[in-house]
């Protein structure tokens, strides 16, 4: 019934039991965490890219989501083994191109929903633009279908993110790599705004919330129960410009978008390089997804 996995852009895996629908998807949309997935893709293009790009792909990345990922599904096929979860991960870099983005929504469209573009401005090459949109295009299609599939079975998608403890203000721009050593040397890191541990990205920009009020609360007092805090909406809305906007939009009050502060997860934090992921880390910042869930 599901998808297959496609190399080198996704990965469909499944838990639990084998013989049913799975009542849960989580998708992990910028999932290539990997450096080989940096380079994988990186050897497939042709354009002029600085070697030092990797260093934006590290600090951009979503780094812990796959672990995040997995702790849950263990802990929601453990509460109940006669049902199952599909995990979906994409392993196309958004240095170079961004699955959970509408692309060719416009750059204002981004600039109102806070979020970096479709297709970064360093990628021009012909050939690059068209394997890469290809690719944009598998991946969407394949996320859809096992969204459609699962919550159209009366189950619930969770839009798992990671995100960098701080809101580093930089320029998309050929000079991004210097600007965020820049912006991360030691006596400038602390001076930009801490993000929240966890953000439940369920508002649209006009305020309208797009899932139950219940689950904002639940989320909260789950995450209270080991001394974390829930933001509602603090740092993006949830915009047209994205496709997890349209997850949610097809399946309301079943499809939620989470985004976990990435220090919380990595041993240590180190934004230039692929981090560890600490085990124990994890399960505690999945526990209380996978029981609100």
């Amino acid at each position: 019934m599901l998808p297959a996995s496609i190399d080198g852009v996704v990965t469909v895996t499944r838990a639990g039991a084998p013989d049913v629908v799975p009542s849960l998807v989580i998708e992990l949309p910028h999932g290539a965490t990997a450096t080989a997935d940096y380079r994988r893709t990186r050897a497939l293009l042709v354009g002029a890219y600085d070697d030092d790009l990797v260093d934006f792909f590290h600090v951009n990345t979503d780094i812990g989501s796959p672990e995040l990922a997995e702790a849950i599904a263990e802990r929601w096929v453990a509460a109940n083994p006669g049902r199952a979860v599909v995990i979906v991960r994409a392993h196309i870099p958004r240095t170079f191109i961004d699955v959970n983005r509408v692309i060719d929504a416009g750059e204002a469209a981004y600039r109102e929903g806070k979020v970096t573009p479709g297709v970064p401005p360093w990628v021009v090459d012909a050939h690059d633009l068209a394997l890469l949109r290809a690719r944009h295009a598998a991946y969407d299609a394949v996320s859809r279908a096992v969204v459609d599939l699962v919550c159209g079975a009366g189950g619930h998608a969770l839009l798992l993110h990671t995100y960098a403890p701080r809101t580093v203000d930089v320029e998309v721009d050929g000079r991004i790599v210097a600007a965020l050593h820049a912006a991360y040397e030691p006596e400038k890191v602390g001076t930009w705004p801490l993000r929240p541990e966890v953000d439940l990205i369920a508002r649209e920009v006009d305020g309208t919330l797009r899932v139950p009020h219940a689950v904002l609360v639940h989320l909260e007092a789950a995450y209270a129960a080991i001394g974390v805090k829930v933001a509602d909406g603090r740092t993006y809305p949830l915009h047209p410009s994205t496709a997890g906007y349209h997850h949610v939009a097809r399946w309301p009050g079943r499809v939620a978008c989470v985004e976990v502060r990435r220090d919380l997860v990595a041993d240590p934090w180190d934004p230039f390089v692929e981090m560890r992921i600490s085990a124990e880390k994890a399960r505690r910042m999945a526990g209380p997804l996978a029981d609100v869930l």
